[in-house]
């Protein structure tokens, strides 16, 4: 990773500061479009070398002074992300949070650890925000305090300022995942034994419908795509719809993807999950995939499942395989279908053939703790209760979930673990 960028050391923030509006008042008479431009590598290059023009000029910086930490610094402040900025440019970061202007961690290779860069005050981070989130027509203030949106890149970004963040303004990214990792690669790295691969990816090719469950930055999203990419046909023609697009297939496959909008600065031009799902079902899916089932969209996909579109494969934040099939009855029951709670639950064990709950261990690494069968009369079998190593279940807290019921009711037994 790059060393800390010279001005820190060099130079004291007002003289930075000076520095900075300095060049920028030459990039607006010279290179103002540079300015309007989304950021991204390229726009950095181009800018980066117009700064080391710039301070290098008769009248500027000693050639001694001109390094490209300061280069780069300055280059951060004006279109860039600050004092985070050189963290975009490291892939082993996989989220960035910032907690107000001087508290900044990082989650690199599945470990949180503590980041030495630090904004200037509230209103720098402020700034920052809405440098990154301004192309996409989106701002944060009092008035309009917190925004989820997506970056060209494909970072998700999600941030809440004052008066909501009572301790100063919260930043948080997470990163794109560019790559795809296959099957076999979730195996190797011990995510899930091979037994419970090939499982899962006959189960797919079957066109069962699978309901991935987990909490935040389990892996779900991860073990989907491998599961996709490994077991459908790359002509079968998949509807992807997510609040924030994440999801990539790859180019290779017949996929449409959509993405919810949420409101603008004006409230209004919202186009949720719900609409979205209604649309897809006149798109001729082979497959429906809901990135995170969250809302009432659960009403629709049910209906879905349960009439010829089968093949689904979707996620859901749940603490265990059962903690998901009630939450998807509940998101169901809130979609004001008034439907009885005992249809609603006919619905979702006819709809969902599969549940496999994923955890993140302590040590940063995501794996599948079990997989458990759906019955339509209303019961659940595990498949493969023990798809956690002996030593990952001992961390793991008991969530009396899945396992425990049906201990109760006299089925198959098995540990129930959360994340």
């Amino acid at each position: 990773m790059s060393a800390e960028p010279q001005s820190i050391t060099t130079w004291d923030e007002r003289r930075f500061l000076q520095l900075v509006e300095a060049v920028r008042e030459r990039l607006l008479r010279e290179r103002p479009q540079l300015l309007r431009e989304p950021p991204g590598p390229d726009l950095r290059r181009r800018l980066e070398a117009f700064i080391t023009q710039v301070l290098a000029r008769p009248g500027g910086l000693p050639a001694s002074l001109v390094t490209p930490g300061l280069v780069r610094a300055v280059a951060a402040e004006m279109v860039g992300l600050g004092p985070i900025d050189r963290l975009l440019d490291d892939d082993a970061v996989t989220e960035i949070m910032v907690n107000g202007p001087h508290r900044i961690f990082v989650e690199r290779e599945g470990r949180i650890e503590p980041f030495a860069g630090r904004f200037r005050n509230a209103d720098h981070l402020v700034e920052t925000i809405n440098r990154i989130v301004a192309p996409l027509g989106r701002r944060v203030d009092p008035a309009h305090p917190f925004v989820d949106a997506r970056l060209p890149s494909g970072d998700r970004v999600h941030a809440i300022v004052p008066p909501l963040a009572v301790d100063g303004p919260v930043l948080t990214i997470r990163r794109f995942r560019r790559e795809r990792p296959a099957l076999e690669e979730l195996v190797r790295i011990g995510t899930l034994p091979d037994a419970a691969a090939r499982y899962l990816a006959g189960a797919v090719r079957s066109r069962r419908n699978v309901l991935i469950a987990g909490a935040t930055s389990s892996g779900k999203t991860t073990t989907l795509i491998a599961l996709l990419r490994a077991a459908t046909h790359p002509l079968e023609r998949i509807i992807v719809l997510e609040e924030a697009a994440e999801i990539d297939l790859g180019p290779d496959r017949h996929v449409v993807r959509l993405e919810a909008r949420p409101p603008g600065l004006d409230g209004h031009g919202a186009v949720p999950l719900r609409t979205l799902l209604r649309n897809a079902l006149r798109m001729r899916p082979d497959r429906l995939v809901v990135g995170e089932v969250r809302g009432e969209e659960a009403a629709d996909l049910m209906q879905a499942l349960n009439t010829g579109h089968l093949g689904s494969v979707s996620t859901i934040h749940a603490n265990s395989s059962l903690d998901a099939l009630r939450r998807l009855e509940q998101l169901v029951l809130m979609a004001g279908e008034n439907w009885p709670p005992e249809l609603v639950r006919e619905q979702v064990y006819r709809a969902i053939h599969l549940v496999v709950h994923q955890v993140r261990l302590s040590s940063g690494r995501r794996v599948v703790a079990e997989i458990v069968r759906v019955r339509p009369e209303g019961s659940v079998e595990p498949v493969l209760p023990a798809a956690l190593p002996a030593r990952a279940r001992a961390v793991l807290p008991q969530s009396g979930g899945v396992s425990a019921e049906v201990r109760q009711g006299g089925g198959t037994s098995g540990e129930s673990r959360s994340g």
